[in-house]
Parts: C-alpha cells; structure tokens; sequence
C-alpha cells in the first residue's frame, strides 16, 4: 500500500478530508493523492501556488511574510496549509514549499524545503517555533528538511515525506482519540 493510499484509508476510517497546497512540488502530492482508486471520498482538492503572489492571493499567506522572508519559510508553510484547508473545506491541510534547483531561491540553498499539516481544531502542535513566530499560534506542525540530489529527486522526497507527516499525525490523533475514548492509558 502507497503513503498515499495509507493517508486515504485514515481519513476515510475517520470521515475527514484533505486539501493540499504545493508549491515546489507543482502538483506531485495532489497526483499522488489522486492516482489511488476512491481517492475522491477524502481529497477535496489543491492548489498548485507556484508563484510567490498566489500563496498571498489564494491560500491567504500574509503578504508582509511573504515580502519579508520570501516563500521558503516554515511560517509560509505553515500559513499555506492553514489556508488551503479553510479555503477548500477540508479538515486538513498539508503544504510543500521550498528549493527544488538547480539554483538557490530567497536566500536558501538547493534542498531547503518546509513541509506543513494543520488539522482541525487546532489538533496539532507545532514541534519548533521559527524565529519571529508567535508561540502558542495554532497554524499546525512544520518540518524543516534538508535534501539532497537532483530537482526530481527533491520533490519526490518532499512528497513522501509530507505525506508521511500528515499518516503520523493522523495515526497519532487515532491513538489519542482511543485513549480519551477508553478512560486513559
């Protein structure tokens, strides 16, 4: 089974949905997503912002961000699969952006990619608090990576491990669900 297909059948099992929003990935992660039979019972849709504006204009990633960092920051991701998954209606969002190649963009080398999920109701945390982010800011769990090889080597990896992401997420709320279900441990 697929990490794509993996992710569907969790979602499905739990009567949630996705929406995904991409950027050096271009794509990858909503074919991904789609080539799995079915997928249509969770995927609601992504949008492919591939220019800096768009992150701005159609996933509602603050323009002063954007024009202070640039688009490859852990905020920007983190804003991105926040707005994705209200703008789509999905339960949750996930986001890629960063450096595929073959040159550096805003000041970050080749392999510099921020991959993001955010859940509902603020069901996850972010794991570090990027410089210049407000603590406690309910906008999801953000990863940074550092990887190597070609550009299509990059966006492959990015894809599979977003997606791997958004599986331990769900898997862990699945536990935790059980755990508050059954009275504790």
């Amino acid at each position: 089974m697929t990490e794509a297909a993996r992710v569907l059948a969790l979602l499905a099992e739990r009567g949630q949905t996705l929406a995904v929003a991409e950027s050096l990935t271009g794509g990858l992660v909503a074919a991904e997503l789609t080539g799995v039979p079915g997928a249509s019972a969770a995927f609601r849709g992504s949008v492919t912002a591939y220019a800096t504006a768009l992150k701005h204009e159609l996933l509602g990633v603050d323009g002063k961000l954007l024009a202070e960092r640039g688009a490859v920051d852990p905020e920007v991701a983190s804003q991105m699969a926040a707005g994705v998954r209200a703008r789509l209606g999905a339960d949750w969002g996930i986001a890629t952006t960063g450096v595929a190649g073959p040159d550096p963009q805003d000041g970050q080398p080749v392999g510099t990619v921020y991959v993001a999920v955010a859940g509902p109701d603020g069901e996850t945390a972010r794991t570090a608090v990027p410089t210049g982010a407000v603590a406690g800011a309910p906008t999801g769990k953000v990863v940074p990576l550092r990887l190597n090889g070609d550009r299509g080597e990059i966006r492959r990896e990015s894809v599979r491990i977003v997606l791997a992401l958004l599986r331990e997420e769900l898997s862990g709320n699945v536990r935790a669900q059980d755990t508050e279900q059954n009275g504790g441990n």
